[in-house]
């Protein structure tokens, strides 16, 4: 099956910009397609200093929906949100004060990625920080979502006025053009191994991810210093720490422990009211294990949110986004939490797919009360709904 490739390259215009990002586009784009995504065929895609968050949702999102094997190749710099405190890719547009409205929030990584079958999906990171954002990232590490293999590293700050160039992706595309297509794990070591011997050293070293079930389930990302080494042929040096998993929910008799990869087989198969089945059956488990309200079973209602989006019903996505938002707010969720956003992002986005004049007239309302609550990170987004449900009833 053809593999996909997403090359990512973005970093802030003028004196916020710490890395040369797109300067690795070219060296990247001189290996062949099946050499980026390890598959006989690929098809790549090149974003290079993009403009806004949207354009790189709407990519990410139409990658992550391919069959076959991902690839995503992110070179860039983070930077924190000053309300949230969350990590953004920084982009063209993107300054300090600015982050919230014009960066790309990283959880959108996890929440795009989070339903493709486990071992299919893999991020290869050369990322930079600021001072603030490095010491975030030292307690923290960076949550990617499970099923998703990451490897890089994360670049502490160069100096005032000095733009770093990003020489583990430029070094992972040299090892790739050399001839071969080494196993990741070598490829990370190698391309290591060629910044150190240039003095790189002090890094924080992206490895690891995995597998999970639920809501934040499987272990994150490791992170360990940088250190000079020479290259190897297979064992890695040393093993980043990572997080334990969370406790898997217990299966029923007949459902196997994670129903993902069938559930996605099955959406590419056509067969979305199987899809739906299975992933209902697994949110009834998890109410009866976890209750109402509990993050199992909102993760269970948020895949069965993109199931109906997935088999073209704009509606019931809509109305269970707003079910989930509903319930995040109800148990105490601050309106400007990540997950309460995104719940009312895609149900808007989802009410304007909605064909039938009649269903989204009276799905308006209810849209635009909980906009008016959760007003999102997109300046005017309540605005656009009053105005769209007096155009529809306009038209009634």
């Amino acid at each position: 099956m053809p593999g996909t490739v997403l090359l990512l390259a973005a970093s802030p215009v003028g004196k916020g910009c710490l890395v040369d990002a797109a300067s690795v586009l070219p060296v990247l784009a001189a290996v062949p397609p099946a050499v980026l995504a390890g598959t006989d065929t690929a098809n790549v895609v090149e974003l290079a200093d993009p403009l806004e968050p949207q354009a790189v949702l709407t990519r990410l999102r139409a990658a992550a929906a391919a069959p076959g094997p991902l690839t995503v190749f992110v070179t860039g710099q983070l930077q924190l949100d000053r309300k949230q405190r969350l990590p953004h890719l920084a982009l063209a547009r993107t300054t300090p004060s600015t982050v919230r409205y014009t960066g790309f929030p990283w959880h959108w990584f996890r929440e795009e990625l989070r339903l493709r079958a486990a071992g299919t999906t893999t991020l290869l990171l050369d990322l930079h920080a600021d001072a603030e954002t490095w010491a975030w990232l030292r307690g923290r590490g960076l949550e990617c979502g499970p099923g998703v293999a990451v490897y890089g590293r994360v670049a502490p700050p160069v100096g005032r006025r000095k733009v770093a160039a990003p020489t583990y992706m430029k070094a992972v595309a040299t090892v790739l053009r050399s001839g071969g297509r080494p196993g990741l794990d070598q490829l990370h070591q190698l391309a290591l191994a060629r910044i150190a011997g240039e003095g790189e050293v002090g890094d924080l070293v992206l490895w690891g991810g995995g597998a999970g079930v639920g809501a934040g389930g499987g272990p994150g990302v490791g992170f360990a210093p940088a250190a000079p080494s020479h290259p190897v042929s297979g064992v890695p040096a040393h093993s980043p720490p990572v997080r334990p998993e969370r406790p898997r929910p217990q299966a029923p008799d007949g459902l196997e422990d994670d129903p993902h990869a069938r559930i996605t087989a099955a959406v590419q198969a056509g067969d979305h009211p199987g899809a739906d089945a299975l992933a209902a059956r697994w949110e009834q488990v998890a109410l009866l294990a976890h209750g109402a309200g509990s993050e199992e079973v909102l993760h269970w209602s948020e895949v069965r949110a993109d199931l109906a989006m997935f088999a073209g019903d704009a509606e019931r996505s809509c109305r269970t986004w707003m079910a989930v938002a509903a319930a995040r707010l109800a148990a105490g969720q601050p309106a400007d939490a990540a997950p309460v956003e995104a719940a009312v992002d895609r149900a808007h986005h989802q009410w304007g797919r909605i064909t039938d004049r009649d269903r989204a007239r009276d799905l308006g309302p209810a849209l635009a009360d909980l906009r008016g609550r959760v007003p999102g990170r997109r300046e005017g987004a309540l605005d656009h709904v009053r105005e769209q449900l007096r155009q529809l009833q306009t038209q009634s």
